[in-house]
């Protein structure tokens, strides 16, 4: 069946096995390192894994997919920095490594890993079937993604939500739509922009992340001001 896959796909399905196998070894093992510096080494080592991939193989549309998302996610940094400093409802304990603002250190990347796996199989199905698929593929993996992210974080003792309302105990139902339209909004411009120059794509990733800081903003006070 893997024969089946294409050269790309395969580089897909490797570089997550092995970043899955690292994270396992990094979290399980007694490492003596703060949480915050484990985060910290598995974004580096999934940003070089997908970067050294596209640079090998060289292949300009994994290496486009993976600058946009690396962009959006250093954008990233100014909502969530908003919403823990601002609004007071996300916290970034103290974990062992420096903080932008009240944000974590390893956040400056690691948007890029839920936004490249997501755009990835969204790009796939819309290749194999339609748009529409497409889209539908990345509304289903960016409620996954996102929700199991938001629900299990707060294990490692990374980000965690208060003063909100929660669903499964840890999920905050105010950011449920903002999160599945990052995943849309990330996966529409890149997909009808794809072809533009990086600089391009990075006022795109900007665009973005004004888009979510106005989603989570906005879903924030119907949420939890008006409807709750």
């Amino acid at each position: 069946m893997f024969q089946k896959f294409s050269k790309k796909d395969k580089d897909f399905i490797i570089v997550h096995l092995i970043f899955i196998t690292v994270c396992i070894l990094i979290l399980s093992l007694p490492i003596p390192l703060p949480i915050g510096i484990k985060l910290f080494i598995l974004v580096i080592v999934y940003n070089l894994l997908v970067a050294l991939v596209g640079l090998i193989r060289k292949d300009k549309g994994w290496i486009k997919l993976w600058f946009f998302t690396l962009m959006i996610s250093v954008f990233q940094i100014f909502p969530d920095w908003f919403l823990s400093a601002e609004l007071n409802i996300l916290i970034f304990p103290e974990d062992g490594l420096f903080k932008i603002g009240t944000v974590s250190g390893y956040m400056l990347g690691l948007w890029a890993i839920p936004l490249f796996m997501i755009c990835f199989i969204g790009l796939k199905v819309e290749e194999l079937s339609s748009k529409r698929k497409g889209f539908i593929t990345v509304t289903v993996c960016s409620l996954l993604i996102f929700g199991i992210a938001e629900q299990s974080m707060w294990l490692l003792n990374s980000w965690y939500p208060q003063s909100v309302t929660l669903i499964f105990d840890h999920l905050a139902i105010y950011i449920i739509l903002p999160e599945i339209l990052l995943g849309l909004s990330t996966f529409y411009f890149y997909s009808r922009e794809k072809s533009k120059k990086m600089w391009i794509l990075i006022i795109y990733a900007f665009i973005i992340m004004i888009l979510y800081l106005g989603n989570a903003s906005f879903f924030f006070f119907l949420i939890e001001k008006i409807i709750l």
